[in-house]
């Protein structure tokens, strides 16, 4: 009885070692060709990738959609090769793909926020309501430079120098207000002046303050306009459009120059002031 038994693990082993001597030759090449496969398959990838790239650059097209393009043929011909490579090595392929959409269902169930932003991503870089550098305000109350345009985030530096980042889905979905795009800006501030003052000479001082300032463009001409009559004061508008980079340095010089204008003309700005009456009986 035992020697059927080893006789029969003898048959069972000598089977197997036949078998593993037919099958060797063909395992080996199936490995050496998706080894094969992988190195040139690589090299193909960053060979696509820089002829891309170069295609990008003739065009001048945008820093931040060139880098999401980029990765997303990478992605996609990462994967590629993968399937090409387990499918040399005899994994079947239609079983492989139905277990990624799987894997993809689940991931996109569990990542519903961050699918949204991805997609408020793509929106941006495609429609480009805003580029790297422009200045922007959000409807949420944030405001700064563009830094950097992420597949899921929109990055702002702060005039402060703070760092924000703000989800695509968000930024994509409500108002944006871009202050660089159209490449001029136009200040608009108010200066109240006592109701005793001359409207007519006020605006005269503030328009010549206006024509000495250097950084003021004549087209579109600008405006000094009464506004109201506030509680305690006249408030006149002045309206000066310059380009970006001269704003803040023509809204300050502005400033100081009106009121000193006014100061030397004896107009008197006011400040908030309350009259009070007392009657005797």
């Amino acid at each position: 009885m035992d020697d059927l038994k080893l006789n029969n693990i003898q048959q069972h082993w000598d089977s197997l070692i036949t078998s593993a001597i037919a099958w060797a030759p063909k395992i080996i090449t199936a490995v050496i060709s998706a080894f094969l496969i992988y190195i040139i398959g690589s090299w193909m990838i960053r060979m696509i990738k820089r002829l891309v790239e170069k295609a990008f650059k003739k065009r001048n097209m945008d820093a931040s959609l060139q880098l999401f393009l980029l990765n997303i043929i990478n992605w996609g011909l990462n994967i590629l090769l993968f399937i090409v490579v387990v499918t040399q090595l005899g994994v079947q392929t239609s079983a492989f793909v139905a277990m990624i959409g799987a894997a993809g269902l689940a991931v996109g169930l569990a990542l519903q926020g961050s699918l949204t932003n991805f997609a408020g991503g793509i929106l941006i870089l495609l429609l480009k309501p805003f580029r790297i550098g422009d200045f922007i305000s959000a409807s949420s109350g944030v405001s700064g430079t563009v830094n950097a345009i992420d597949i899921f985030h929109t990055r702002l530096i702060t005039p402060q120098n703070q760092l924000i980042v703000i989800p695509n889905g968000e930024i994509s979905n409500k108002s944006i207000t871009n202050y660089t795009q159209l490449g001029t800006r136009r200040t608009w501030f108010d200066i109240g002046v006592s109701y005793n003052a001359d409207l007519k000479q006020a605006k005269d001082i503030l328009m010549e303050v206006i024509t000495n300032n250097q950084y003021a463009l004549k087209d579109p001409a600008p405006q000094v306009v009464v506004t109201e009559l506030g509680d305690s004061a006249v408030n006149l508008s002045v309206r000066v459009t310059t380009t970006n980079e001269n704003y803040w340095a023509m809204n300050e010089e502005l400033i100081i120059a009106c009121k000193k204008a006014l100061d030397n003309a004896g107009i008197e700005i006011p400040f908030p002031q309350r009259d009070v009456h007392v009657y005797n009986k």
